[in-house]
């Protein structure tokens, strides 16, 4: 049910843009309980132009291999698991592609259930 964007600089190879997708989703299988199949994302490349953040901000001190990843998903987890996800993203990105810890920007979006349609028309998660 997670809806993922991924923003990173342009000019990361298409092996790095997978491990990135393939790592968030294995967070979010393990964490979220997410089935295997249930994978929507997209990753954008943004020229140093178009990417903007604070180098220092809280005093994390991150680089221009920023990933910035926005999740979507419903609005039925505790504020453990949340903080669990984030972890996990944060462990699986450093694992692989090698993603500083600082570099790990996550946004999480909380929907209720109804605001998915997954094609067809059709509300498939209301109730």
């Amino acid at each position: 049910m997670p809806i993922t964007r991924i923003a990173v600089r342009a000019g990361k190879p298409a092996a790095y843009r997978k491990a990135l997708t393939q790592g968030v989703h294995r967070s979010l299988m393990e964490v979220f309980k997410v089935p295997e199949d249930d994978i929507f994302m997209v990753v954008t490349e943004h020229d140093a132009d178009n990417f903007f953040y604070g180098k220092h901000y809280l005093d994390i001190h991150r680089s221009d291999d920023l990933v910035m990843i926005q999740i979507v998903a419903n609005n039925t987890r505790t504020s453990e698991l949340k903080q669990a996800l984030y972890k996990r993203i944060a462990e699986h990105l450093a694992e692989s592609p090698g993603v500083r810890p600082e570099d790990v920007f996550v946004n999480l979006i909380d929907v209720p259930k109804e605001n998915w349609s997954f094609g067809n028309g059709i509300a498939q998660y209301a109730t």
